[in-house]
């Protein structure tokens, strides 16, 4: 005798060994015995056996018609036999009716289940829904079996190009347009990035990367809504002062700028004026919100998207030739021994002599030219003369050198900055296809040197005016200079290890960085009211928001700087490109992986992987035979093929306080070709204030 059962809907024959009255004791073919329910007893008989039984119900099963069968079938809820001898007739055999059974439970669009072995037939508009829902599936089915066949030619369907980031970096895995890349990535065996690229999906590196970026950051694009800078409404007194900026001349945002008064009297007074929106700009304000939203200007090689529109920029820019309204730090100096006594913070228009660039004065206003008794004649714009750029170069050492012992150690420039011009695009977004010109400008010139350290001196003099105040602010602060011990932000004034400062607000770039324009709205309120400025303030102390903007803050700052890293990288490889470059010059500084060591151009900013030679120091320069380059992944690699010095002594590398940048890897993408079946650093500002 053998039984037929159900098994957590899966249905199983056995031969019966026993049988009690609640229950039978059942062995299988494969030797197994089980124990089975009498309520889950469908059927039993004698022959065939029940392999044989199974295999030729599903057969007669398969030849069922389904439609046919719902019209025989009775209203009410009926059994698979009763059904059998419907379809089959009065007299249908165990094989038929165990084949009913098995096309019943393979059709619950039809037929719904009403217990063991027993159903009931749909409504006929649930049965037509099912069905279209079926046809639905069976074509999408085949569009993706289409769309996987063509990947696998070298093609790439329309629908699969549009959804291209989506599908490599946040997939819906149960679209068509991700199984599609699956299937066929699966099918041929190809990285899903790769087959994508072979397909034509990616036909522009640049623009593959310039796309990911806007599809993570700006999914609604990079446009501003209309939008209108408010006037400032406060009336502020005229300074008695001539103040200059000093950017290069792709600077639009110009937001600091510097004057000297009192030189030869013996107190000299050094003022740092910053561009003043928040004057005008309150909390909740449509472009309050924009700028919360965007948090910071992304800077990338020959193009920027900016924190705020072009025109509210320009409201409140300091442009020469205009009084601009301004938040002021006045700290002035004994002349002689630049020790600080006193310094005050005014609300005020400045009067703009010149925006002073960068790229036109950096060969004429030298460290020679500054230091010299007796200077050449040169004429600077707006009236600027020798002796106020001397006071700032020696000031600036100064002010550097005490950070310096505060910090325990100097700060090295060993590395030159680099600046990158697209000749072609003047401004207007890159296409990727423009020729790229790579500039060097060494780290710590003087104008750099004197912007640097007036930012750090405002920023950590206001910080700390925040806190006695009892105002609080956004901080950046350093516990030490520990290996691994990073900058964080908060609210609270605490020490800054690798600046050398007792507190650290980012404040002079409120144009720029919404952090800023936070720390202005609370210096305001300070500059207002003074020691009652914690009821006055915006945000006060323990404020959620204020929390809520340095998490976005660090987020957004961190994805906007390694997409400018990343495309500085790739115009550097696009330089090498157009310059036919096939060897360089360059110094180890790291183990590198598999054997090989991290070597950094010594004219580039290009740093890569390189083999061929094992146990180099740091410090060692080589010769590197360069590799083919992945402008996707952003990768290349070399073999060094020459040593150019005798061996150093680890102590003659350069040093670097930074982080060592990281040799581009494979792309991250989120496609997981393993499913078993899918279903369903900080941006370089214009001034280079840390």
């Amino acid at each position: 005798m053998y039984a037929l059962f159900d098994e957590a809907g899966k249905f199983q024959a056995g031969r019966v060994l026993s049988e009690a009255e609640s229950s039978l004791q059942v062995e299988l073919e494969s030797g197994k015995r089980v124990k089975v329910k009498a309520a889950n007893l469908l059927l039993k008989f004698d022959k065939p056996a029940p392999a044989e039984l199974m295999a030729q119900a599903q057969a007669a099963a398969d030849g069922i018609e389904l439609e046919l069968a719902w019209e025989f079938a009775p209203e009410d809820d009926f059994g698979f036999a009763d059904l059998a001898r419907d379809y089959f007739s009065e007299q249908a055999t165990q094989i038929q009716q165990v084949a009913a059974l098995f096309r019943l439970h393979d059709a619950p669009h039809y037929f719904r289940r009403a217990g063991k072995g027993r159903y009931k037939k749909a409504p006929a508009e649930i049965v037509q829904q099912a069905l279209l829902a079926i046809e639905k599936k069976k074509q999408q089915l085949q569009q993706i079996a289409d769309w996987a066949a063509a990947l696998g030619q070298g093609e790439c369907p329309a629908a699969i190009r549009e959804q291209l980031y989506k599908i490599l970096f946040r997939p819906d895995k149960n679209a068509p347009e991700y199984k599609a890349v699956v299937e066929a990535s699966r099918a041929t065996q190809t990285a899903p990035l790769e087959l994508l690229r072979q397909s034509g999906a990616i036909d522009s590196a640049y623009q593959f990367h310039w796309k990911r970026f806007l599809f993570d950051n700006f999914p609604k694009g990079t446009g501003f809504p209309p939008l209108q800078a408010p006037d400032i409404t406060d009336e502020l007194p005229l300074a008695e002062v001539q103040a200059y900026s000093i950017d290069d001349s792709q600077t639009t945002e110009i937001d600091d700028a510097l004057s000297v008064q009192g030189l030869g009297t013996g107190r000299v007074t050094l003022g740092v004026h910053i561009a003043a929106p928040g004057l005008a700009l309150g909390t909740g304000t449509p472009i309050d919100q924009v700028a919360r939203h965007r948090l910071s200007t992304v800077y990338m090689p020959g193009y920027k998207i900016t924190m705020l529109p072009d025109e509210v920029v320009q409201r409140y820019t300091l442009a020469e030739g205009r009084a601009c309204p301004a938040v002021s730090l006045y700290v002035t100096f004994d002349e002689a021994s630049l020790e600080v006594q006193a310094s005050e913070t005014r609300l005020e228009r400045v009067p703009m002599a010149a925006n002073l660039r960068h790229d036109q004065l950096d060969t004429v206003v030298t460290e020679a030219w500054l230091e010299s008794d007796q200077p050449e004649p040169t004429t600077l714009p707006g009236g600027m003369d020798h002796r106020t750029m001397a006071f700032l170069f020696r000031l600036a050492k100064v002010l550097k050198g005490r950070r310096e012992e505060v910090r325990g150690k100097p700060e090295t420039f060993n590395r030159p900055d680099y600046n990158f011009r697209l000749v072609g695009n003047e401004g207007a977004e890159p296409t990727g296809q423009e020729t790229v010109q790579i500039s060097v400008r060494q780290r710590g010139a003087p104008l750099d040197l004197i912007v640097a350290e007036a930012m750090i001196l405002a920023n950590s003099t206001w910080g700390l005016w925040l806190a006695e105040c009892g105002v609080p602010g956004i901080y950046r602060s350093q516990a030490s200079l520990a290996p691994g011990v990073k900058v964080r932000m908060g609210t609270k004034a605490q020490p800054h290890a690798g600046i050398g400062v007792k507190a650290y607000a980012w404040s002079t770039s409120p144009l720029r960085r919404y952090t800023d324009l936070v720390n202005q709205w609370q210096i305001i309120a300070c500059a207002r009211h003074g020691k009652t400025a914690a009821l006055a303030a915006p945000f006060k102390p323990k404020d959620a928001e204020l929390f809520s903007i340095i998490s976005g803050f660090d987020a957004a700052y961190s994805a906007y700087n390694g997409y400018q890293a990343g495309m500085e990288r790739f115009w550097t490889l696009k330089y090498v490109q157009q310059n036919g470059l096939t060897e360089l010059n360059a110094t180890v500084f790291k183990e590198g992986p598999n054997g090989s060591v991290l070597v950094r151009a010594d004219s580039l900013p290009l740093v890569l992987a390189a083999s061929g030679m094992s146990g180099l120091p740091r410090g060692a320069r080589v010769r590197v035979k360069l590799g083919e380059i992945d402008e996707i992944a952003l990768d290349l690699t070399g073999t060094i093929v020459e040593r150019l010095d005798a061996e150093l002594p680890l102590a003659s590398a350069d040093e670097d306080d930074g982080e060592d940048e990281a040799v581009a890897g494979p792309i991250a993408i989120a496609v997981d070709v393993n499913e078993a079946e899918p279903t369903g650093g900080e941006n370089r500002p214009d001034n280079p204030a840390p």
